[in-house]
């Protein structure tokens, strides 16, 4: 037998082996050999852009967040495990979460992710429940498709501001402050500039909630990366008789020749005459600090990492019990304990990057609750320690 005999008949064993082997792995399997098997979810845990947080002081264990394209989370266990509580709505597009502070069963929901990027998703309006999330009733404000904040007033659970971005790509009329004192029955819009003009952020003073304060920025973003304008109604807003009439704030602050876009405000708790605001402007942007109840204003200071990207960010709270220590929300979270001069990094990866929201419990600061483009991150010792920083399901799956 020569070699190319030998080699041929090698190259025909090997076919037909490769053959064989085929015909019996294609052989159908009986579904009895597999019909007890279950998927299930292993991991890993990653939550997506997460800009709505919020927690129930009187329920230390308990937070809600909202994910932009997720839905509405909650978790009673400090972060440990979350629940979805939102999948029958029409929309999982979540721009804010509001709880009552006397009533924890009454929870607002603003869908949109009330961000102007061009990767973006729009919601139908406000939902309201009050049974802890447990059912869902649509209140309307269906054309504003983008809400940037939801609060409630202190005492009273049916009187409500939402701030409504409007359309991120056009202009619409149904954007601004809106107000109800009936629970979400009936809505009136009370600042309201132009059909390019939205609001972003609404704000009570926390000890005279006949002061209100509210962030509008006039933007439009384009259909491609970058192209966005902003207008000369940008800026802060003021009110002193519960919403019916504002003033724009003006003294201290950039103007709209200087580039100013959007402002985030965090009002101190113990003492509503300290403001901080987070400021983006093209010239003299960065941190600003009022103590004067948010009437004028004073830089103080310029660090791009705590205040930039403010299509994005503009998120600054304050602690519950002391004026001097503040958070702002960015690339990172940001601390300062002299009242705003001087920051460090307070917390980054692991546990999420580009935070959004930070929520502290007024009870007891030490709790925290800070939302990224990861999900969210809880700490109950002050930041020494945190949760996951992750969507975990409920414990029927591998942890």
């Amino acid at each position: 037998m020569n070699r190319i005999t030998r080699r041929w008949r090698w190259f025909a064993a090997t076919v037909f082996t490769l053959l064989s082997a085929y015909t019996l792995i294609a052989q159908p399997i009986a579904k009895s050999n597999y019909q007890d098997l279950k998927y299930r979810m292993i991991g890993p845990f990653r939550a997506g852009r997460t800009v709505g947080a919020v927690g129930v002081p009187s329920q230390p264990n308990v937070f809600f967040i909202g994910v932009n394209n997720g839905g509405v989370w909650k978790t009673d266990d400090y972060g440990r495990t979350w629940k979805p509580i939102f999948d029958d709505a029409p929309t999982g597009s979540i721009g804010d979460i509001a709880v009552s502070p006397t009533n924890p069963n009454v929870i607002y929901v603003g869908t949109g992710e009330g961000l102007h990027r061009p990767d973006l998703s729009v919601g139908d309006g406000i939902y309201k429940s009050t049974d802890g999330g447990k059912s869902w009733q649509h209140l309307g404000l269906k054309d504003v498709q983008q809400v940037g904040w939801i609060t409630v007033h202190p005492t009273n659970p049916d009187e409500v501001f939402v701030a409504g971005l409007g359309h991120p790509y056009g202009p619409n009329p149904e954007r601004g402050v809106f107000r109800t004192r009936d629970g979400g029955k009936t809505w009136d819009k009370v600042l309201y500039i132009n059909e390019n003009t939205g609001a972003i952020q609404v704000e009570y003073d926390p000890n005279n909630p006949s002061i209100i304060f509210a962030d509008l920025w006039e933007h439009r973003e384009g259909p491609w990366e970058n192209a966005s304008f902003s207008g000369a109604n940008s800026g802060l807003y003021k009110s002193t008789d519960g919403g019916t009439t504002w003033r724009k704030i003006t003294k201290g602050l950039p103007t709209f020749e200087q580039g100013l876009g959007r402002i985030g405000v965090g009002i101190a708790p113990s003492n509503s005459q300290r403001m901080y605001a987070t400021v983006d402007a093209r010239s003299n942007g960065g941190i600003y600090r009022s103590d004067d109840g948010g009437e004028s204003w004073n830089l103080i200071a310029t660090d791009r990492r705590v205040w930039s990207r403010g299509s994005d960010f503009a998120e600054i709270k304050v602690h519950p019990n002391n004026p001097d220590i503040v958070y702002s929300a960015n690339i990172a979270a940001y601390k300062s304990i002299d009242g705003g001069k001087t920051w460090y990094a307070f917390k980054g990866a692991p546990g999420g990057d580009d935070y959004h929201r930070i929520w502290i419990n007024p009870q007891n600061p030490e709790i925290m609750l800070f939302a990224a483009d990861q999900g969210a991150v809880v700490t109950v010792n002050g930041g020494k320690s945190w949760s996951s920083g992750t969507i975990n399901p409920p414990c029927n799956c591998i942890m």
